[in-house]
C-alpha cells in the first residue's frame, strides 16, 4: 500500500490558555484540525500533489481519523515574546519530481522574516537536488530571481503564524501546518 498524498493544504492558527497542551490544542482548533489524530512527517513535497484550500481540504477528512502533516510549533509564556511557525514549500518545474516543505519556528522574528526564511530552506533543498549551485551570501530575493531564471522550480510559497505573548503568564502556541490528504 502506498502512501503518496495527492492534496495538500496550508493552514495556521494561534491558541493561548494557562496550561501548555491546552494552547496548542486551542491552536489546532484555530487551525481547523485539532479533531484528528495528527502525524508529523518529514519535508517531502509529492510529486504530482495539488495544492488545494483549507476549507476543501477539510471536507475530505474525517474526526478522528490519522492525517499527516509536516508541522510547525512554537510556544512560550515569556510576556511580550515575539514568535513565529512557519512553513515553507517549494514545487519543482516537472510534476513527476517531489519538492520541499520546510519546517522553521523562531523567537524575535515577524510573519514576513520567518516566512521568507522558511521559504528559503524549502527551495534551497530543492535547488540542491535539482543542481541548481548558490551563493549562501545572496538574499532570498536574489536567490528566487536564480531559481526562476533556472526553469526549475516554478513555485515557492509559505505559511506562517506569529504572536507576541500577553503579560498575564498564559502560554501562547502558535503552528503552521502543511497538511497531506491521501
Amino acid at each position: 500500500m502506498l502512501l503518496v498524498p495527492k492534496r495538500v493544504f496550508f493552514t495556521k492558527g494561534v491558541g493561548t490558555h494557562k496550561e501548555e497542551l491546552h494552547s496548542f490544542e486551542l491552536a489546532l482548533r484555530d487551525a481547523g484540525i485539532e479533531k484528528f489524530n495528527i502525524v508529523t512527517v518529514s519535508s517531502i513535497f509529492p510529486p504530482g500533489c495539488k495544492i488545494i484550500n483549507r476549507s476543501q481540504g477539510l471536507t475530505m477528512l474525517s474526526p478522528g481519523q490519522v492525517v499527516f502533516c509536516v508541522m510547525s510549533r512554537c510556544c512560550s509564556n515569556e510576556p511580550r515574546r515575539l514568535m513565529a511557525a512557519s512553513v515553507g514549500c517549494a514545487i519543482p518545474m516537472d510534476k513527476k519530481q517531489y519538492g520541499y516543505l520546510s519546517e522553521h519556528h523562531a523567537f524575535g522574528q515577524t510573519d514576513k522574516a520567518a516566512g521568507d526564511y522558511s521559504e528559503d530552506l524549502a527551495a534551497a533543498m530543492l535547488a540542491s537536488t535539482l543542481g541548481i549551485e548558490l551563493d549562501q551570501n545572496l538574499g532570498w530575493d536574489e536567490k528566487k530571481e536564480i531559481y526562476r531564471i533556472s526553469d526549475k522550480i516554478v513555485k515557492t510559497t509559505n505559511i506562517t503564524q506569529s504572536a507576541i505573548v500577553r503579560g498575564d503568564g498564559k502560554y501562547t502556541t502558535v503552528i503552521a501546518a502543511a497538511v497531506l490528504i491521501l
